[in-house]
């Protein structure tokens, strides 16, 4: 994905700004470094910022880091595809292609994302809140707009499907992620078989008991 989706950091940022640039430097350094002050120092100092500012912006130390990076690649992830884009997408096609698009973002520091899992593993909550917003965002670019039982399951799925797809694809070394690919469209596929159940046993709006149908048949009976 191209690099000129990154956040542009403001000549005087605040430090929501902040957290969010240096959320995509970070992983760079982190690959050597680990997530920690060493990487935070040397991605500020490459942003033109002072390390003691940028220390500021992240109270939550490590996990915040982690929390920054994912919330950076939510940011390119939805610039890169506006509502044109996927128009034309079934859904199934939306949600691989925004899954592939999101390891795309990670590839160049896949390191630092085998780091982070390995960091998040010892912060069950922040893992659960990280791969809640990373299946929503994927969730409202794919055009979702569900408000009742079904959003919460879909983001609950495609938490598990994105996950499960992001472990193999770190340790996948087979030609272009074949193996990857594979994983992804098997995952897909049996969650689009799970809707299509859902929906055979949904029941049907016609056939359910209305108290407005009722009184309007018993006012204007059927000739």
């Amino acid at each position: 994905m191209a690099d000129t989706l990154l956040p542009t950091l403001p000549s005087d940022p605040t430090l929501d700004e902040m957290r969010l640039a240096l959320g995509a430097a970070i992983p760079a350094q982190a690959m050597f470094d680990g997530w920690g002050d060493a990487a935070l120092e040397a991605a500020a100092k490459g942003l033109g910022l002072d390390p003691g500012h940028a220390r500021l912006a992240f109270p939550d130390g490590a996990i915040g880091m982690v929390d920054a990076w994912y919330a950076s690649i939510d940011a390119r992830l939805a610039a890169a595809f506006p509502p044109e884009r996927i128009a034309a997408m079934k859904i199934r096609d939306r949600i691989g292609a925004l899954i592939l698009a999101r390891l795309d973002l990670v590839r160049p520091t896949k390191q630092a994302a085998r780091t982070a899992l390995a960091l998040l593993a010892r912060h069950p909550v922040a893992a659960t809140k990280l791969g809640w917003r990373a299946a929503d965002t994927m969730w409202r670019i794919a055009g979702d707009t569900a408000t009742d039982l079904n959003h919460y399951s879909k983001r609950l799925t495609l938490s598990a499907v994105y996950g499960a797809t992001l472990v193999v694809w770190l340790d996948d070394e087979s030609a272009e992620e074949t193996d990857t690919r594979g994983f992804l469209d098997r995952r897909l596929a049996d969650v689009m078989r799970i809707e299509k159940l859902k929906a055979q046993f949904r029941p049907d709006p016609e056939r359910q008991f209305s108290v407005t149908r009722l009184l309007g048949r018993l006012r204007y009976p059927a000739s």
